[in-house]
């Protein structure tokens, strides 16, 4: 077990984030009960302990290199899954208030589990579909940050995020693989949700040649109140 838990704090040191025994503990219990977990549910296809460490725990980390954490107040992280990036950063970021949210009920029983086997504070769920929490009255330009590790077209995400974020605040979209086509077809649909695509940064993860990248969004404008669309359009119909 000890060098499981050295691996962890070797791993996100190399990130140039401080870690504690705490918080090193709460990574080494959370990958204990997403192994347990994903026995009797699919939350995730990775679950050799290096590789949830790398590819789950560190990638969700990486963010920290294009955004301060420490200067971000609440964050939304939509289409959570198993919680990544969520509950990573809000075990670095003790501080940061964070909503995690989730289409799939067994999912959100999960987290809810790891929320309290990891004793974590100022975090919630929400077991919805992005469309129906972002209409005015519920959500809708709450967060100063969304985040999203799903596997979806940039323009679809951004239909079910952007209208979840302040006007100043950003959308940041975690993202792999050659992406400029996705980006260049999705300008338009980004600018009619209100949102501009502030710059798009690549990153390895340390020590593999493991691409990430990182399409930041800044909201400059309102989002028209018909956005977005009823469950499932923005699939179906991509702006």
């Amino acid at each position: 077990m000890m060098e499981k838990l050295d691996y962890i704090e070797q791993k996100i040191r190399n990130l140039d984030l401080d870690i504690n025994e705490i918080q090193i503990r709460q990574f080494y219990d959370y990958y204990e009960y997403l192994i347990k977990w994903n026995q009797f549910m699919n939350l995730t296809a990775i679950t050799d302990f290096e590789d949830v460490v790398q590819k789950h725990f560190v990638d969700s980390l990486l963010i920290t290199k294009e955004k301060n954490m420490k200067d971000v107040d609440h964050l939304l992280d939509v289409g959570t899954g198993a919680g990544f990036p969520g509950i990573p950063l809000k075990i670095m970021f003790p501080n940061l208030k964070v909503t995690l949210l989730d289409s799939l009920k067994k999912r959100i029983d999960f987290l809810n589990e790891i929320i309290d086997v990891l004793d974590l504070k100022q975090i919630e769920t929400i077991h919805g579909r992005a469309e129906d929490y972002a209409k005015t009255g519920k959500r809708r330009e709450m967060y100063e940050i969304c985040v999203s590790r799903a596997v979806a077209n940039l323009s679809v995400l951004a239909e079910y995020c952007l209208p979840y974020v302040k006007i100043g605040g950003e959308f940041i979209s975690y993202k792999s693989g050659e992406i400029k086509e996705e980006m260049e077809k999705a300008k338009s649909a980004i600018f009619l949700l209100g949102g501009r695509i502030r710059e798009c940064r690549n990153y390895n993860l340390p020590g593999t040649d493991i691409r990430r990248s990182f399409v930041c969004i800044q909201k400059v404008g309102g989002c028209p109140k018909k956005f977005p669309r009823k469950a499932g359009t923005a699939l179906k119909n991509p702006l």
